[in-house]
């Protein structure tokens, strides 16, 4: 009878903890790499700091620099830029490639398919060795590409060391590593767009452009927004990319400095941690304001 009890009450109590059990190693897991970190930096962002080991508290006198910092504000003006045409020509070349890949005319497809998304399976710091090389002056297979398309240019196109270049350098070369990226899911939400839509529309005389505008558009919606978020927060995060393509980091006339490489270069480079942890705050501050306009501005908060 007292062995019965015994056993009823180790099943009892397996029962009521062994989730959390389960659950204990992804908590203490994500409690030292993700909160600790989040909360540490935040208490960071009220010091000034000349080191590991020596800080002082100022209170909000990080924030208050960074309102009259006008690197900072470069910093920002490059990276709004810089995600403006990204985004500008990631999603219209990413459903343009996914509407011809899914058409039923275009022999090996998943061969295409594959190719263009491999892209994304490489870093950036690979993207930017790469770009260093196919952009270089005369001897770059971009640059010689464009002195036989144009020869009035010619092959000798500084994109490193031009200030009116390095943006679009940028953007070139993010382009490269993203564009199958979004292609594969606009790719999949064409394919979940219902056929008969097309058949019904087609037999009442709807064309092309009209068929796309009105079912094309509204069934890849949601897919759409995604992207658009998605490729938002990546690239106002830029950094790896250009800090290795231009020297320096921050390329010709400051045109390359975005607000991830400015939090390293005072956060590494300078030694004030602090500071740095007060813009990464602030660029969390940006990516959500401008994420919650993005998601009203397309209506998908009424979804919701």
């Amino acid at each position: 009878m007292i062995a019965l009890r015994r056993r009823r009450g180790l099943w009892s109590w397996q029962a009521r903890y062994s989730p959390y059990l389960f659950i204990a190693p992804f908590v203490l897991l994500f409690s030292i790499f993700t909160i600790y970190p989040v909360i540490r930096s935040l208490i960071l962002s009220f010091y000034r700091s000349a080191g590991p080991r020596e800080s002082e508290f100022v209170g909000l006198l990080n924030y208050s620099f960074l309102v009259r910092d006008s690197q900072f504000h470069l910093a920002i003006v490059n990276t709004c830029i810089y995600t403006t045409l990204f985004l500008a020509l990631q999603i219209p070349l990413g459903l343009g490639l996914a509407m011809l890949l899914n058409s039923p005319r275009v022999r090996f497809r998943n061969l295409f398919r594959f190719a263009f998304f491999s892209t994304h399976l490489v870093g950036q710091v690979f993207v930017a060795v790469m770009f260093y090389l196919l952009l270089s002056p005369r001897q770059g297979l971009v640059n010689q590409a464009i002195g036989a398309i144009f020869p009035w240019i010619g092959s000798d196109i500084y994109w490193r060391s031009n200030p009116n270049l390095a943006m679009p350098a940028m953007v070139i070369a993010s382009l490269w590593i993203s564009v199958g990226y979004a292609m594969i899911y606009f790719l999949a939400a064409l394919q979940s767009v219902d056929h008969e839509l097309y058949d019904a529309a087609h037999v009442d005389g709807a064309g092309r452009w009209s068929r796309f505008w009105h079912i094309t558009l509204p069934g890849i919606r949601p897919v759409m927004i995604f992207v658009l978020l998605v490729g938002t927060i990546g690239a106002m995060q830029l950094f790896e990319l250009p800090y290795v393509f231009f020297d320096p980091p921050s390329g010709p006339g400051m045109r390359a400095l975005t607000i991830v490489m400015y939090l390293y270069q005072q956060g590494f480079e300078t030694g004030n941690i602090g500071y740095a942890a007060a813009i990464g705050w602030v660029l969390a501050a940006i990516i959500f304001f401008v994420s919650m306009a993005q998601l009203r501005i397309t209506g998908a908060t009424k979804d919701l």
